[in-house]
C-alpha cells in the first residue's frame, strides 16, 4: 500500500488558484490498495476511466478528500495534511496494511509533518530534507542556475538579479547580443512565469515558451529603467524572490530529460520535446527520438549531471531537467523542476505503461492542451466524439485518444483540459487532431492572449 498525495506548489510560493482537476492526474499512479487523497471529491467518470486502462480494481482505492481549508478545496491546503479529521481517515483506511511510501506530486514540508504524524517519516524519501522547505529550493531557477553552474553544466548566458538595480545591468548587457532577453520568475511553469523582453520587434518569438510579451519603447537605458520600475514587483513575486535574466536564444526547441533520484543514485527515466505554439505550451512529445544523436547524448549528460547534484543536495524522487538546442545544436539547461512534472503521467502511466511505445511496431505518444479556439463543454461530449469518429484508443492498433485529466468547464462551454494521442505516424497523429478540432474549434483565433489563462475566471488567474 502506498499514499498518495494530490497536492501542487505550495500556495505561500505560488496561488495557482483551482487546482481540482489537474491533481487528479495523481490517479495514474495508482496501484490497487493505495490510499490517495486530495482536496475535493474526485470526477468518478475519470477515476473509473484511469482505473479501467490501468487495468486496477477501483473499489480498492481508498479516496480520502481532505477538510476544507481557506482556499475552499480548490487546492490541497497544506494544513489541512496534519488535521485530526485528515489523519483518522488515513489511519482507518491504512488498517493492518503495511504503507510502502508515501508519495506526493509536490515535495511540501507539509507531507513531512503529516508523515510524522502517522509515524511514517521513514516512508518518505527525504523527509528531513524536505521538513525544511528544501522542496521550495529544488524547485527554484534562480537556484538551479547556481547548482547547474557548480555541477559544470552548460545554461544560456545571464544572472540572478536580486534588485532592479541588477536587473537593469543585467538585461542592458545581454539584450545587446539577440535584441531579446528572458525574464524569469523564481516559482512558475509552463512559461506563465516567463516575460520576453523585446528591443527588436522583428524577431521570431511564437515557438518561446513566455506567457508576457513586451515590447521595449526604446533601446537605451531609459526604456529598460521604465520597463524594471513597471515589473519588478511582478517579477519579484512581490519582492520575495530573486529573478532571473537570461539571453534569449532564437530558434531553439525545448526538450527535457527526466530522471529518478534515490538513496543509490539517479537513473534516467525518458527524454521527450515540448512544444510553444503562440508562446503557450501546446504539446509535448514522447519519447524523444527526432533529435539528433549528438544532442540526446548531451541532453542526457546535462541531466545526469543535474540529476546528480541535486541527488547530493538532498533531493529524493523524480525530477525534470529542462533545456534548449540552440540552431547550432548546442543543449542548454534552462530549469530543473524537482517535482512530479506534468510529464510523468504521460510517459510511465500512458506511452510506457498502456501504449507500450517501443514494442513492435512503435508508437508515439503526444499530449495536447486544449487550444485556446476549442470550446469542449464538457467529459461527455469529448469523449462522445472522439468514439464517433473512431479515434479514442484502440488497446488492439495501441493508437487512439487517452485524455489525462477530468474534463470539467470553469466558463460554461469551455474546458482547459489536456488529452494524449498515441499513433504510430505523424500523418495519423495530426489527422487525429484536425478531426477533432474541425468540430471543436469554435472560438475565434486571437480571442485570448498568450498571457491569459482561457477558461479560468480572472480572479483564480491572478
Amino acid at each position: 500500500m502506498r499514499i498518495l498525495i494530490g497536492n501542487h506548489i505550495d500556495p505561500a510560493i505560488r496561488d495557482r488558484g483551482d487546482l481540482r482537476t489537474w491533481t487528479q492526474r495523481v490517479f495514474w499512479f495508482a496501484r490497487n490498495g493505495d490510499v490517495v487523497i486530495l482536496s475535493a471529491e474526485p470526477d468518478n467518470r475519470f477515476l473509473s476511466y484511469v482505473c479501467n486502462h490501468l487495468g486496477i480494481d477501483q473499489t480498492s482505492l481508498h479516496v480520502i478528500v481532505s477538510p476544507e481549508g481557506p482556499h475552499r478545496g480548490l487546492l490541497l491546503d497544506p494544513e489541512t495534511l496534519t488535521s485530526p479529521q485528515l489523519l483518522q481517515a488515513v489511519t482507518e483506511a491504512i488498517g493492518s496494511e503495511r504503507v510502502d511510501e508515501i508519495f506526493p506530486l509536490w515535495p511540501s514540508d507539509s507531507v513531512a509533518r503529516f508523515a510524522d504524524a502517522l509515524g511514517l517519516r521513514d516512508r518518505l524519501p527525504a523527509a528531513d530534507f524536505l521538513s525544511q522547505r528544501g522542496g521550495e529550493l529544488c524547485n527554484n531557477k534562480a537556484l538551479f542556475r547556481a547548482i547547474a553552474a557548480a555541477s559544470g553544466t552548460a545554461t544560456p548566458a545571464g544572472t540572478v538579479c536580486h534588485d532592479m538595480s541588477e536587473a537593469i545591468q543585467a538585461s542592458s548587457d545581454l539584450i545587446a547580443r539577440t535584441g531579446a532577453v528572458m525574464v524569469k520568475q523564481a516559482h512558475n511553469g509552463a512559461g506563465m512565469g516567463n516575460q520576453l523582453l523585446l528591443a527588436d520587434e522583428t524577431l521570431s518569438v511564437g515557438h518561446v515558451g513566455a506567457r508576457h510579451l513586451h515590447l521595449l519603447s526604446g533601446s537605451d537605458i531609459a526604456a529598460l529603467e521604465a520597463y524594471w520600475s513597471e515589473r519588478w514587483v511582478w517579477a519579484s513575486a512581490e519582492r520575495r524572490f530573486p529573478v532571473v535574466v537570461e539571453e534569449y536564444v532564437p530558434g531553439a526547441q525545448t526538450i527535457y530529460s527526466e530522471h529518478f533520484a534515490s538513496d543509490d543514485g539517479t537513473q534516467p527515466t525518458e527524454a521527450g520535446s515540448l512544444h510553444y505554439v503562440g508562446r503557450r505550451l501546446s504539446y509535448q512529445i514522447v519519447p524523444l527520438r527526432h533529435a539528433a544523436s549528438e544532442v540526446q547524448q548531451q541532453l542526457l549528460d546535462g541531466g545526469t549531471q543535474l540529476a546528480d547534484a541535486y541527488q547530493r543536495f538532498g533531493y529524493r524522487g523524480y525530477l525534470s531537467a529542462d533545456a534548449i538546442v540552440t540552431p547550432s545544436g548546442d543543449v542548454l539547461f534552462t530549469e530543473v523542476n524537482a517535482q512530479v512534472s506534468g510529464s510523468l503521467h504521460i510517459y510511465q502511466a500512458i506511452a510506457n505503461g498502456i501504449v507500450r511505445v517501443s514494442e513492435s511496431p512503435r508508437r508515439a505518444v503526444t499530449e495536447y492542451h486544449v487550444p485556446p479556439t476549442w470550446a469542449v463543454p464538457d467529459w461527455k461530449t469529448f469523449i462522445a466524439e472522439a468514439e464517433r469518429q473512431g479515434t479514442l484508443y484502440d488497446p488492439k492498433t495501441r493508437t487512439g485518444v487517452i485524455v489525462s485529466m477530468p474534463i470539467e468547464a470553469q466558463v460554461p462551454g469551455i474546458a482547459q483540459f489536456v488529452f494524449c494521442v498515441a499513433y504510430g505516424s505523424e500523418f495519423e497523429r495530426d489527422a487525429t487532431l484536425a478531426g477533432l478540432d474541425h468540430v471543436f474549434n469554435g472560438i475565434p483565433d486571437g480571442t485570448y492572449d498568450a498571457s491569459e489563462r482561457v477558461g479560468v475566471p480572472a480572479a483564480a488567474s491572478a
